[in-house]
């Protein structure tokens, strides 16, 4: 067998990984757009359902006409397709999990696909708990923060110079649908820390003293994000602070237990004890040594 031959037939299992991920990636995006054509149909009781905090926020006001305007003319167009789009990433993204997990599956041992599973699982709910959480607490609050600003008009006599100019709120469509958004995947992103922290601990990537110890340069970067990705409210910063750390003092706690775990399951393997401790042996060399399960 000549070289030649030696490279084309290493090359084959490339290819077929190749054709393998092509074919899953038009799977996602199939089903991708199935999704947003089927919000694209019912984007109007979708916008309805995003603007009930608005309107909730404007009846305890008193203001009962809760209505957006068009400030372009192709602003309810863009509208509904990005209603279309986020819908249909929610609605697909399960069926591109599941593909993500059929093109990795293979290439992992059995351990790591019980190991990996439960994050995949956990990743969705986490987001849409942060989604829920903003939709429901967050987004209330700030929207009556916003609403304060608005002022009546008044004449107080018939001199020009006596009357007070009103502040009343007309909002446009797109730029509360994007405020909204912006909320939602905002906190839907943040809620996710928990997951990947510990899915890193578990690769050992990270370890629980370590996450501790950099505490105090993880309190500013969130200080940092809070104002980053909420508007200049200092209500919704403080609320996105306290969550967000409170979700970082739940990882470390996580990749402490995870930690925890693994070398008890070491020590009962026989891969862990304290004369390797003393040696400073790593465990986890000698069990992904040993480690021949797929």
């Amino acid at each position: 067998m000549t070289k030649t031959d030696d490279i084309e037939d290493s090359s084959a299992p490339l290819i077929e990984h190749l054709a393998e991920l092509r074919n899953r990636l038009i799977h996602s995006v199939a089903a991708f757009i199935i999704g947003m054509v089927i919000c694209f149909t019912v984007w109007n009781p979708i916008f309805n359902f995003l603007t009930h905090p608005l309107c909730a926020a404007m009846a305890d006001r008193g203001q009962g006409d809760c209505g957006l305007i068009l400030i372009k003319l192709q602003e309810g167009f863009f509208v509904a397709i990005s209603i279309s789009l986020l819908g249909g990433l929610l609605l697909s993204f399960p069926y591109i999990a599941y593909q993500m997990w059929r093109f990795v599956a293979p290439g992992l041992y059995k351990s790591e696909k019980g190991a990996f599973l439960p994050f995949l699982i956990a990743s969705p709910f986490m987001f849409f708990l942060g989604a829920g959480f903003a939709f429901y607490v967050v987004t209330p609050m700030a929207f009556d923060f916003f609403l304060g600003f608005q002022q009546p008009g008044t004449v107080l006599s018939d001199e020009v110079n006596n009357a007070t100019a009103g502040i009343a709120f007309q909002g446009s469509a797109q730029e509360y649908l994007s405020l909204t958004i912006k909320f939602i995947v905002a906190f839907g992103l943040c809620f996710q820390l928990p997951v990947l922290l510990t899915l890193m601990g578990k690769a050992g990537l990270v370890s629980a003293e370590g996450l501790g110890n950099v505490r105090k340069y993880a309190v500013v970067g969130i200080l940092l994000l809070a104002a980053l990705v909420t508007p200049p409210d200092v209500i919704t910063q403080v609320i996105l602070f306290v969550v967000v750390y409170g979700l970082y003092e739940i990882s470390i706690f996580l990749v402490r237990r995870v930690e925890t775990k693994r070398e008890e399951r070491l020590r009962a393997e026989g891969f862990y004890d304290d004369e390797d401790e003393d040696e400073g042996d790593d465990p986890l060399m000698a069990e992904f040594d040993t480690d021949e399960d797929k």
